[in-house]
Order: C-alpha cells, then sequence, then structure tokens
C-alpha cells in the first residue's frame, strides 16, 4: 500500500442543496467566493442573470491558479467576453453547476492547489 500525506484544508464545502451550501458546518443562503483560508459573502446578487465581466475580473485577486465557477443548479455557459479577462492573465477556469464546483473545489483544495470557486447559489 501506498501511502501519502495529506495537506488539511482549512475550508471545504460539507454540505449543498438548493438554495443553500455548507463549509465547515456554516450554513450560507447567498453566493460566495471560496478559498482555502476564506469565505467572502455577498458576491453576485442576482445570480447567473447578474453575473458580469467585472465580476469575473476581480476574483483575479485572489491569486488562483484555477478558477471554478459554479453557475447554480445547472450548468450555464458564459460568453467569451466575459472570460476574456481570465484567459488574458493565464487563469485557468470552469464552468460547471454549483453542485459540481464544490465537489471538484474540495479535490483540488486537498492537493493544495490554489483553487477559488464562485459559488452561485439560486
Amino acid at each position: 500500500m501506498k501511502l501519502h500525506l495529506q495537506q488539511g484544508v482549512a475550508l471545504q464545502v460539507t454540505g449543498t442543496g438548493p438554495g443553500w451550501l455548507r463549509v465547515n458546518g456554516d450554513t450560507y443562503r447567498a453566493s460566495v467566493v471560496l478559498t482555502p483560508e476564506t469565505v467572502i459573502e455577498d458576491v453576485v446578487q442576482g445570480g447567473f442573470a447578474a453575473l458580469t465581466a467585472d465580476d469575473l475580473a476581480a476574483l483575479q485577486r485572489h491569486d488562483p491558479e484555477v478558477l471554478l465557477i459554479g453557475t447554480g443548479a445547472a450548468q450555464h455557459f458564459l460568453p467569451p467576453a466575459a472570460l476574456r479577462a481570465l484567459a488574458e492573465a493565464r487563469i485557468g477556469f470552469e464552468v460547471m453547476s454549483t453542485p459540481a464546483a464544490c465537489r471538484t473545489y474540495n479535490i483540488l483544495a486537498g492537493e493544495g492547489r490554489r483553487v477559488v470557486a464562485l459559488l452561485l447559489v439560486e
């Protein structure tokens, strides 16, 4: 059996459902930005329809290696113009449903990756 030392992740998504998500036992009923160190509340009021290129560009200040964009209960695709700033900054990104983004965040953060997740809650 091969053993690997795993780093502890400070913040993990521990549950998700319609209209909520839980991070380390704290429940959020609005969209958040999640990094391994912090939860930022009161982001993107109005869900996916209100998401702008400026919202995505602002996420660069967290210096992500990978940015996950959870678009709500279903996957929605963003227009290329909204993603341009991320591509120009050479930041990897994935757009998926919020539950899928939560699972992916936990995996990447557990690997010690510099991951930032924008998790939209509907």
